[in-house]
């Protein structure tokens, strides 16, 4: 059932059922209580350690002249929800996703927040099936790409968008903040982007930052079309 994405992760798993548990979100265990069902948010928690873990490593490795401060933004930049989401995003994994039929009606696969979550929680199920070796290789392939040192002159989806509407004449782009949700240890925020007074996109992420980047990016992928 998971061969699809054990092929494009490059790695076999001996125990099947860490890989799945690692794609139920807690939409899909929530409506499936009565199965025993766990979300994969432990899983999340896991990976989340071994993911900040192996990268401050690497950059400790490969930048021995740069300051904690500096490393610190680096780490988070490579780490944080837009860079996950981008990696899962290129695996398809939304497509193997377990998820409750609110979040499937209202686009769950793609949301940012849950491909985020759902990548930290493969690494996690990769540490657990193959060990720390096997976690540092999967990280080293899939996230190291992301060194934003690789990648100079690497634009955010912000400016990406900014620049675009730049080339209309009296075009002015406006974010809106439209709420929050959940405990102060897991928030998410919600925010939509407006063109004139038009909602291109709406958006959501684990920061109002990551909000915006996620509204934008969904706004770039609905113009490109139109500019």
């Amino acid at each position: 059932m998971l061969e699809r994405l054990q092929e494009a992760l490059h790695y076999q798993f001996r125990n099947e059922e860490l890989l799945r548990d690692a794609l139920i979100h807690s939409s899909y265990a929530n409506e499936n209580r009565h199965s025993g069902l766990q979300s994969n948010e432990r899983l999340e928690y896991l990976g989340d350690s071994i993911l900040g873990f192996v990268v401050a490593e690497y950059l400790y490795k490969t930048y021995p002249d740069r300051p904690e401060g500096v490393l610190t933004r680096m780490r988070a930049e490579m780490v944080c929800e837009e860079s996950l989401a981008e990696i899962a995003s290129g695996l398809k994994l939304g497509t193997d996703l377990f998820l409750g039929l609110g979040e499937e009606k209202y686009g769950g696969r793609s949301r940012a927040s849950i491909l985020a979550d759902a990548m930290e929680s493969v690494l996690a199920a990769t540490y657990l099936d193959g060990g720390m070796s096997a976690a540092k290789d999967l990280i080293s392939r899939l996230v190291f790409p992301m060194d934003p040192n690789l990648h100079p002159g690497k634009k955010d989806a912000k400016t990406e968008l900014q620049e675009l509407i730049q080339t209309k004449k009296g075009a002015q782009i406006v974010y809106e903040e439209l709420g929050s949700s959940g405990p102060d240890h897991d928030k998410h925020f919600y925010c939509q982007v407006s063109l004139n007074g038009e909602v291109l996109a709406k958006g959501d992420g684990r920061s109002k930052k990551a909000a915006e980047q996620a509204a934008a990016a969904a706004a770039l992928d609905y113009l490109k079309d139109r500019y």
